[in-house]
């Protein structure tokens, strides 16, 4: 087929390379370089730099509402679209320009979690599992009908940037076998029930209140990592915390039946009570330093008694 493919970071490269392996892709949309690094320099994005790579056309429109806009997109004569975090609202002319119309690859199983964050908001919200979904583009905010999707476990101790690499993974594979089964799928509208959205992570939630209970403070530290981090402060620094575990029983040196400690608490290493339960912190990253393991990270770091 004849592709126009759609994406922007990361999650969107191993898709542009199944697609790349597998059928003619005529042109790759992207937001435009941004500002980065110190000197603020305008560096573009992990798709473009992948598809340069590759020899594809590379557009980077601000907005694709101008008649221009339109008239360069449908001039391309695509079969079909495949859209993956790419950045910007697709108009219905957009949407409508491909011959078998739009496809998008979303990191959830609609109609939970449409939105930004996907991954972000399943592992903060505690959901066992979830998955990627190949959605026929509509108007809407990730409401059109599914034509294929495949449910994935969280693991316990699986971070935003785990999961992110796996379902980036089955995406492409899914698309690729999406659109080998095309004439065959039927598209299944999405339930009204058990809609939710995924808002954009706001840096504001990423401070750890340490009188949530554990459970809670495990999936905020897993779910904002690695960005932008859930982080508490140790002696005026701001530390983040990028893996933890919950933890089972008491602190040391402390019997059953007593309190395991007060919201922040110190118990022993890494482990820090909350209000109800502990974690143990097993990888942070102190300010301009790499992400350590919480052994290596408590060589250099005096923990206070509470946090």
């Amino acid at each position: 087929m004849k592709i126009i493919f759609m994406g922007t970071p990361e999650f969107s490269v191993p898709v542009l390379e199944a697609l790349h392996r597998t059928h003619q892709i005529v042109a790759v949309y992207c937001q435009p370089p941004r500002p980065a690094g110190r000197g603020k320099a305008d560096r573009p994005g992990p798709v473009q730099m992948r598809a340069e790579a590759l020899g594809l056309p590379v557009r980077h429109p601000v907005s694709l509402r101008s008649d221009a806009a339109v008239a360069d997109f449908a001039a391309l004569g695509a079969d079909v679209a495949v859209v993956v975090a790419y950045g910007l609202i697709l108009p219905q002319a957009v949407l409508d320009a491909p011959r078998l119309g739009c496809l998008n690859i979303h990191a959830s199983l609609l109609p939970r979690w449409r939105g930004a964050a996907p991954i972000h908001r399943a592992i903060m919200a505690g959901d066992r599992e979830t998955g990627v979904c190949i959605m026929q583009m509509e108007a809407g905010l990730d409401t059109g009908p599914v034509l294929l999707r495949q449910a994935v476990t969280i693991g316990a101790e699986e971070t935003t940037a785990d999961l992110h690499d796996r379902l980036s993974t089955l995406g492409a594979r899914l698309i690729v076998e999406a659109l080998a089964r095309l004439p065959q799928l039927r598209a299944e509208p999405q339930p009204a029930e058990g809609v939710t959205y995924a808002a954009k992570i706001d840096k504001a939630e990423a401070r750890i209140d340490w009188t949530r209970p554990a459970a809670e403070v495990d999936r905020l530290i897993r779910g904002l990592s690695p960005f932008p981090g859930a982080w508490t402060e140790v002696n005026g620094e701001r530390v983040k915390l990028l893996r933890s575990r919950l933890v089972q029983g008491q602190g040391q040196g402390q019997s059953q039946g007593q309190s395991q400690g007060a919201p922040g608490q110190v118990l022993h290493g890494f482990t820090v009570a909350c209000g109800e339960g502990a974690v143990q912190i097993t990888e942070a990253q102190r300010e301009g330093k790499r992400p350590m393991p919480a052994t290596e990270i408590l060589r250099g770091l005096i923990l206070p008694e509470t946090l």
